[in-house]
């Protein structure tokens, strides 16, 4: 093989990989197809108070692994509603301008010793469904160690990803940025 002859071959593999591109971002699946779908058993909008579907139990496995519809739905999404943390685009890691919201989540703690604590990490709509989730994950457990490190017990706080599912698609760089947070939901008994 002559010196032309493998910078031709290296022209064509290199043309081939051009073309086949990235692949499109993937469909979500359709709900009633899902565990934790209508149909599926498994929690559903209606268990945490949004409306639509039944459904009780979660998969085994998961972070809430155990945890009934009515610890859930028991949930007060009010008690620290003012202290959203927010995130800069594609980031967990928590500002500074943001960590008084989670030392009033720990002094609500303190106060409420009964009380527990679910950490829910939120995306925009930008991205992959499994990108997002991950996401989301990274930014409720980025607050459950500044909780952890600032000395909350950890079995007081649980941490839940819902990744974009509450996004708005396709909105403004105002509204996304407001669905860049972990929210912080108080678990009563």
């Amino acid at each position: 093989m002559n010196l032309s002859t493998k910078k031709l071959s290296f022209v064509i593999i290199a043309a081939a990989v051009a073309l086949a591109g990235c692949s499109k971002k993937p469909k979500r699946p359709d709900p009633s197809r899902t565990v934790i779908g209508p149909d599926g058993g498994g929690l559903s909008g209606s268990d945490i108070g949004l409306g639509g579907g039944v459904g009780t139990d979660l998969a085994p496995g998961t972070a809430l692994d155990g945890r009934g519809a009515n610890d859930l739905a028991n949930g007060d999404r009010t008690a620290l509603a003012g202290e959203t943390v927010y995130f800069d685009f594609d980031q967990s890691g928590i500002k500074a301008s943001e960590r008084s919201k989670l030392d009033a989540a720990k002094a609500y703690l303190e106060a409420n010793p009964t009380a527990r604590l679910l950490l829910e990490g939120h995306c925009d709509w930008k991205g992959t469904a499994e990108y997002n989730l991950g996401l989301g994950d990274r930014r409720a457990n980025a607050a459950k160690q500044y909780l952890t490190t600032s000395g909350v017990a950890a079995d007081k706080l649980e941490v839940l990803s819902k990744g974009d599912l509450d996004a708005v698609e396709n909105s403004d760089e105002a509204t996304a940025a407001k669905d860049r947070r972990v929210d912080l939901v108080v678990l009563k008994p």
